[in-house]
């Protein structure tokens, strides 16, 4: 049936007052991702993350508020695992991800890329997610990335 196996894409841009240097080392730090690589009411944690092309990654995001039953793994909680497909120093990241759940309409791969360019004394990053499974609102997605986007701007912009 092509109404469940239709999945979605999003891009988000944003300008960093940072070197492409700083920015790409905030990407790959396990302890600057659980700062960052989370939408606003959630806890990020990176249970591994091996930063080369090949290597895996694990993370949980869990939700603030303990009413919140809309996670795909738990109650609580989106977990998600996958592996380093491209690691272009200072220029690209390419991860597939799936999430760890039962859910047909939350499965699926998912391809994130993250490139980084010079742009007016600092880096301009797009993030581009393939593969957004059906059950995920590309809205909900698209929102998440920009909130992540404006964390990673106060961790690198801060030097």
């Amino acid at each position: 049936d092509m109404l469940h196996t239709h999945t979605h894409s999003t891009r988000v841009s944003r300008h960093l007052n940072a070197p492409r240097g700083r920015v790409y080392r905030a990407l790959l730090d396990p302890h600057a991702v659980e700062q960052w690589k989370v939408p606003d009411g959630m806890t990020c944690r990176v249970h591994a993350y091996d930063t080369r092309e090949g290597g895996a990654l694990r993370v949980s995001l869990s939700y603030d508020a303990p009413s919140a039953d809309t996670g795909k793994t738990t109650a609580r909680t989106d977990t998600y695992h996958g592996r380093f497909v491209t690691l272009v120093p200072d220029q690209q990241i390419v991860e597939i991800d799936v999430f760890e759940t039962d859910d047909p309409m939350l499965r699926g791969a998912m391809t994130i890329t993250i490139t980084l360019s010079d742009e007016a004394d600092g880096t301009r990053v797009d993030a581009v997610h393939d593969g957004i499974p059906p059950g995920v609102p590309v809205a909900d997605n698209e929102t998440g990335w920009r909130m992540a986007l404006a964390k990673l701007a106060a961790l690198v912009e801060a030097g």
